[in-house]
């Protein structure tokens, strides 16, 4: 009986705990017991399951979608946002919101924000910020050239510059093409001390967000001029490219597609983004469904913000074959 009794107690005093909303103080003094004996008892009453947990979802959260991305991209952690419509425009809204939120919330201090300036979805996210009082971040860093289109070429200054206004920090403009028009002529540009300045921190990067993109460009992004010619882009596609990170070509399995047209490119690089702490992924939509699994197989992300129908999609994919080996450190 002395177990029974034992059980008896514990149940009294996760009764008092949990339902009457009871302090372990004020249960130790009306049982005569110790502090240490009724916090003892509480967990007892886990090990035992008097008390057992249970999470209830609120509508429009997808926990399960969110482990499972976890677990089978081996994510630090995943966000699947609500959507009502399958398409590219309530898709990046959704996300954007989202990832301002997760902005807001998770940065620190002195970070070193990184971001990649020719994203519509990452333009959502910046119209969605509200100003940090508290938390304020060091610097704003432009991670892939953001010249091109003059019509467009405002989107992408005023995304570095307002996201750096946001959350008090400098910004640091990346003043060149996203892509040169030859390996010299990048070399020359590199030659610019204001460019070399804002790339020297790409090592210091402690916030990444970037956006995921098909080898077929996005529209912000081939308004803007920095892209390859349609027959580059067919080369890419034939050496087994998917997708892109900050104009970083990579196949279904992560790993990085290295062309000379690589050498063209004025901005952070792979290995560069796989040494940052915390890489932030946004991206949806059918379209983008191949690029986000390579993306997902580099193990270069820590955090993907994505809509819960591509979420579907990316697990569908990703059954069919087991996971390539992560390349991060």
């Amino acid at each position: 009986m002395s177990r029974l009794n034992e059980l008896r107690m514990i149940a009294r005093i996760a009764q008092m705990y949990h339902v009457e909303g009871r302090r372990q103080s004020e249960i130790a003094r009306h049982l005569h017991l110790s502090q240490a004996t009724v916090s003892r008892l509480l967990k007892k009453a886990l090990e035992e399951e008097i008390v057992r947990t249970t999470i209830i979802a609120p509508s429009g959260t997808y926990g399960e979608l969110e482990t499972a991305l976890r677990e089978r991209f081996r994510l630090a952690e995943a966000i699947v946002v609500e959507c009502s419509e399958d398409r590219d425009g309530p898709v990046m809204a959704r996300i954007g919101e989202a990832a301002a939120h997760f902005m807001e919330t998770t940065l620190q201090s002195d970070e070193i924000i990184g971001v990649s300036s020719w994203s519509e979805t990452i333009l959502r996210m910046v119209d969605n910020i509200h100003p940090l009082k508290t938390c304020k971040a060091k610097y704003v860093v432009q991670t892939l050239g953001g010249m091109g289109n003059p019509a467009v070429q405002i989107h992408a200054t005023q995304l570095t510059a307002k996201l750096a206004k946001l959350t008090g920090a400098e910004p640091r403009l990346l003043t060149s093409q996203g892509v040169a028009q030859s390996r010299e002529a990048k070399l020359v540009i590199l030659g610019d001390p204001y460019v070399r300045e804002t790339m020297e921190l790409f090592g210091r990067i402690s916030l990444a967000i970037i956006g995921i993109g098909a080898v077929e460009p996005s529209s912000m992004l081939a308004r803007s001029g920095n892209v390859f010619s349609a027959n580059e882009l067919a080369d890419l596609a034939e050496a087994g490219a998917v997708g892109d990170m900050s104009l970083r070509f990579f196949d279904h399995n992560g790993r990085t597609i290295r062309t000379p047209l690589d050498e063209r490119v004025i901005g952070i690089s792979l290995e560069e983004l796989s040494r940052v702490e915390r890489v932030v992924g946004l991206a949806g939509g059918e379209s983008k469904t191949e690029a986000i699994v390579g993306a997902l197989h580099t193990g270069i992300l820590d955090v993907l913000i994505t809509d819960k129908f591509t979420a579907k999609r990316l697990l569908a994919v990703a059954s069919a074959a087991p996971a390539p080996e992560e390349i991060k450190p």
